[in-house]
């Protein structure tokens, strides 16, 4: 599966699952090992993990296996690994502590030309 579908599959997932302040991340320049991540604010752990959980289902439904899933009761945070998109669910509090976007948003230094004199 192309991992543009495998994205509008998760981001829809989490939209019925009511996940707010749902945002993709294209990683494709920036990495190599996925292309999307998916963040997304739950409003407990309980909401956190069922929504990790009905992605992975859905994602199943279509044809990808899971490759892992981290966290769990009582975690504030949850990761998801489709390989192509990461789905990283995490309370509020996390989210403002971890800052994801933040950290993902620095681009690729350019290359600096040497000046031979």
């Amino acid at each position: 599966m192309q991992s543009d579908k495998l994205l509008q599959i998760v981001l829809a997932e989490l939209d019925e699952r009511k996940g707010l302040q749902i945002n993709s991340l294209d990683l494709r320049e920036k990495t190599s090992f996925t292309d999307y991540m998916v963040i997304v604010t739950g409003t407990s752990n309980r909401h956190l993990m069922s929504m990790c959980e009905h992605v992975a289902a859905k994602a199943e439904e279509n044809g990808v296996q899971p490759l892992g899933l981290e966290g769990g009761p009582g975690a504030d945070w949850v990761l998801l690994d489709l390989g192509d998109v990461i789905v990283q669910a995490m309370t509020a509090q996390a989210r403002e502590y971890y800052q994801i976007e933040k950290l993902w948003s620095v681009d690729k230094p350019k290359e600096i030309e040497k000046q031979v004199g």
